[in-house]
Formats: structure tokens, sequence, C-alpha cells
């Protein structure tokens, strides 16, 4: 049986994105926390992009999602972790 969340129909697959300053290993902390939550990130899933200034990075995570649970499970730890200073 299907779940649906603001029009989203699961499963589904989507582009999560999150924002951080851009040092040390953001981009590899922001996929560490996905992978917890989503299993078999295919290539090409994670592409990262550098603010003007480049001080701030997006990285953006292609991931399956199989649940409203599963996807609200996952923004929670993002918003949760103190690098991460903005989720989409």
């Amino acid at each position: 049986m299907s779940d649906t969340l603001q029009g989203l129909t699961f499963p589904c697959r989507l582009i999560v994105r999150a924002m951080g300053v851009d040092q040390n290993d953001f981009d590899a902390l922001v996929v560490e926390i996905v992978r917890r939550h989503c299993s078999g990130l295919g290539e090409g899933a994670v592409s990262t992009r550098s603010s003007r200034n480049g001080k701030y990075v997006s990285v953006a995570v292609e991931a399956k999602f199989n649940s409203r649970e599963q996807l609200e499970a996952l923004y929670d730890e993002l918003t949760a972790n103190e690098r991460v200073l903005m989720r989409l």
C-alpha cells in the first residue's frame, strides 16, 4: 500500500539537499547520514555546489524512499546535526 506526503506517493525517488559551511568533509557527512536511512545509493547520486564566495556548499543526494517515516527520520537527523545549516 502506498503512502502520500504532500503530493508524494511512496515508494519514490527524491533529491534531498543540505547546506553547510564548505570545510572538512561536509559532503561525506551528508552522504553518511543519508546512507543510514537509504541503502543502495547509485553512481551519480551525489552532487555538490559551492556558493559564489566559496564559504558554503550544497550537497544533493538522490535516494529511494519507501515511506513518509523514512523520509521524516532522515530530515530529523539532518536538522539535528549542528553542521547542517539548512535542509530541503
